[in-house]
Order: C-alpha cells, then structure tokens, then sequence
C-alpha cells in the first residue's frame, strides 16, 4: 500500500496508485473524542466535545445522522458491541446504548460513575460492558439484564489516577494506565469476581517499582489536562498488602496483578504521564503514547507481551518489554492523542500536529513478530499525511477497507483511501 500526503481534494500519483482524501464536514463544535467505525465499516461514528455523536458514511462520506443530545456533556468514547448496537459515555458521568435502526431514542441509560467516564470495552465471552472513569473505578454492566429501572452492574476495580482501560482482543487480560505513569495488568482475567485492595493474588513483576511508590498518593504524577485529580486512599496494592493466591486446577491464579512503570525513551526519572493506550488486533503488543511530567515530550512506544509465568510470586522479568519507539511533533499540549493499530496490526496510525503519521515496524511493513530487535528501536515512518487546519487528537483505521480518518480540534473529519 503506498500513502501519500494531500490537501483538500487534489489527487496525485506515486508508485501507480492515487491518493483521495475526502473532508466531512458536521456542525463546528470542537472534537476531543474518537472515531469509532462498525464491525462491518458500515458507520463511522464522531464522539464530540459538547453534547453530540455524528454519524458518517465512510465511503460516500455523507452525513447520516447527528445526535444533537446524544448527553449531558461531552462524549468521549464510543464502541460498537455488534453490527448495530454501540455504547457511547460522556462526562455527564453516565454511558448510553444505541441501535443503529432507532436512534431517535436511546436504548438506555446507564448511571453508576460519579466522575467522567472515559473507556469502555466490551467482553464478547461474557457479554459484560466495561467503562473506567476518572473516579477512579472500572464497572461491570450486565446489559442483557437492562429494564427500565437501570442495568444490574458492579465496581470490578478501583485505582487513583486512572486514565484509559483495555481488554486484549481474547478477553483474557485487562490493561489500565494512569497518569503516574504506571501500567496496571490484570491476568487471567475473570469479571464475575470484583476485586478490593489486599485481594489480589500475585503482584507478578514490577521495574524499578518499590511498594512505597506503587501506594503513595502519586502527588508527584501529572494530571491529565480537564481531569479532576483524585486523591483516594486505595491505590494499586502493595506487596505486602496482597491475599495469598487462589489456585485454580491446573492453571494460575484469576486476576493475578502486574504493576509496570513502562520503560519510556527520554524520560529517565523525570516520570511520564500514559495518556492512550492500545491493544494490538491478535494481542501481541500494547501501544502507549506517553508524555513526560514537565510536558516537554512525547513518545509512542510499543510494547510485546511475554508470555509465561513467572519463577516465584514476584518475578525480576516483566510480561511487557520495550521493542519499538518515536518521539512525537508535541503540539496541542493538554489534548490526549488517540492512535490506533491496522487492522493486520502491521501499521500504526499516530496524530503527528495538523496530520498523522503512519509508522511501521520497518521500511517493509512486516509483521511485529518478524522484526523483534533485541534492543528498542525507533518506529519507521512510512508515510505523513497532512489535510487538517488544527492539531488532530484521534485517527481510526476502517475494519474492512483500506481507509483512515482522522479528526481535529477545529470539528473537521478527513477520510483517506487510495486509489488504484
């Protein structure tokens, strides 16, 4: 695939294909969201900063639908639960079903966070809904059990300064960062047993992580730009606080707790903020972007699970290891940047100012698992593409076709596609 970048409509020519990109325009509010495109890439949908949800056709690039009152506040996150069922929550602390086939009305409304909610996943094994929140707090929503009267739902798990919240693509670990820098992993991930500080069953590994810095109040730690800093008294847990591990038959404990400080180029022991973070599509490798805590730089690094358990309860070897990197352009200051991952998993779509970057992990685009280095090394740069008129915070890569959006601070939505 050769990518080009563009301006407005005009179209060229490299290596015998051509490159179009296409400018959806909704109402001007700002967006600070994401892009969420359906299974089938049949909708692209625009979380907005005020109250709305657009709703696009990604090949004809038409609007279909706003959603004027979509909430209260502003909408940050949206996800697709099927090919018509989306979730969509706001900072009016609340999440909202919708069906593609009647959105005049919502599904329903879900009340149970006190702060902004900012993620949601979707457990297909279980059919449970997940959202994290600035509260603190990752909830459990059994939708299929919704009535009039609300949705049965529970407080999984809780930690201070919680950023953003993902499941691997098989449900299997659950991935929290924070904006002091730690990385939170949730092994053999079970959802029906909700967990309180001391419950966990290992602390698995840790890098240059004492106990004392895991449960300080992380008052060292950046705050996310229009996040409230909570100051809670429950943290992520100690070693000494941890319950000793309940054994399943033949394989290791559920909800077993890793606690990372991520190895970040640059940052040294200045501490960074993780302000996104992605999964790869077959589960292989987590995508950060980081920025440091005097905000001075910016980095998205990308990170390869190692598997296997560890040694004893708390082992030196961590299941996250370092094996690529780049320092990003760090404009926009106090916007989180969203990236995303091919659907193949072979590129890595990063808003770069006006533009993104498409990064690969080498000149040839292979597979991650091809070009391991043994050493960190930097992310390649395969093509920049640059149509905005402000600093673009999301980008999405369309499940089905060969097509990119992105979007920016001044309401525009810019499609990319070649053509051949």
């Amino acid at each position: 695939m050769a990518w080009l970048k563009l301006a407005g409509q005009e179209m060229l020519t490299v290596c015998g294909q051509r490159q179009q990109v296409t400018q959806v325009e909704g109402r001007t509010h700002r967006k600070r969201g994401v892009l969420c495109c359906a299974p089938r890439s049949s909708v692209l949908t625009v979380a907005c900063e005020q109250t709305e949800v657009l709703l696009f056709d990604p090949i004809s690039s038409k609007h279909i639908k706003t959603l004027s009152e979509a909430h209260e506040d502003c909408v940050n996150n949206i996800r697709f639960l099927d090919n018509r069922l989306f979730a969509t929550c706001s900072d009016d602390t609340t999440i909202a079903l919708w069906d593609l086939r009647k959105l005049n009305t919502k599904v329903c409304t879900l009340h149970g966070h006190t702060s902004w909610v900012k993620n949601i996943e979707y457990d297909t094994n279980t059919r449970l809904l997940v959202t994290s929140g600035f509260d603190g707090n990752v909830i459990i929503w059994d939708i299929n059990r919704c009535t009039e009267d609300g949705c049965p739902h529970k407080k999984f798990f809780h930690t201070r300064f919680l950023m953003r919240m993902r499941l691997t693509p098989d449900c299997s670990k659950m991935l929290i960062s924070t904006s002091s820098g730690y990385l939170l992993i949730l092994h053999d991930l079970d959802l029906n047993k909700s967990l309180e500080v001391g419950s966990y069953p290992i602390l698995r590994a840790r890098r240059n992580t004492s106990s004392s810095d895991i449960t300080s109040s992380g008052s060292s730690g950046p705050r996310a730009v229009g996040s409230p800093c909570h100051q809670n008294n429950s943290g992520p847990p100690s070693e000494k606080t941890l319950s000793r591990p309940s054994q399943r038959e033949g394989g290791s404990p559920r909800n077993s707790l890793e606690v990372l400080t991520p190895e970040v180029p640059g940052e040294r022991d200045r501490g960074n903020c993780i302000t996104s973070l992605q999964l790869h599509p077959k589960g292989w490798a987590t995508l950060l972007r980081c920025s440091s805590n005097t905000d001075d730089q910016e980095w998205t690094c990308v990170y390869e699970f190692q598997e296997g358990a560890p040694v004893r309860p708390v082992s030196p070897r961590c299941s996250l290891r370092l094996t690529h990197c780049i320092e990003e352009a760090n404009v926009g200051r106090g916007y989180i940047k969203e990236l995303c991952f091919s659907p193949d998993g072979r590129m890595i779509s990063s808003p770069h100012g006006f533009g993104i970057r498409l990064l690969g992990f080498d000149a040839h685009c292979s597979e991650l698992v091809d070009c391991l280095p043994r050493e960190a090394s930097p992310l390649r740069e395969i093509r920049s593409l640059y149509s905005h008129n402000a600093e673009v915070l999301t980008t999405k890569f369309s499940p089905t076709h060969c097509q990119i959006a992105s979007g920016c601070l001044s309401g525009r939505v810019s499609l990319y596609q070649p053509k051949f």
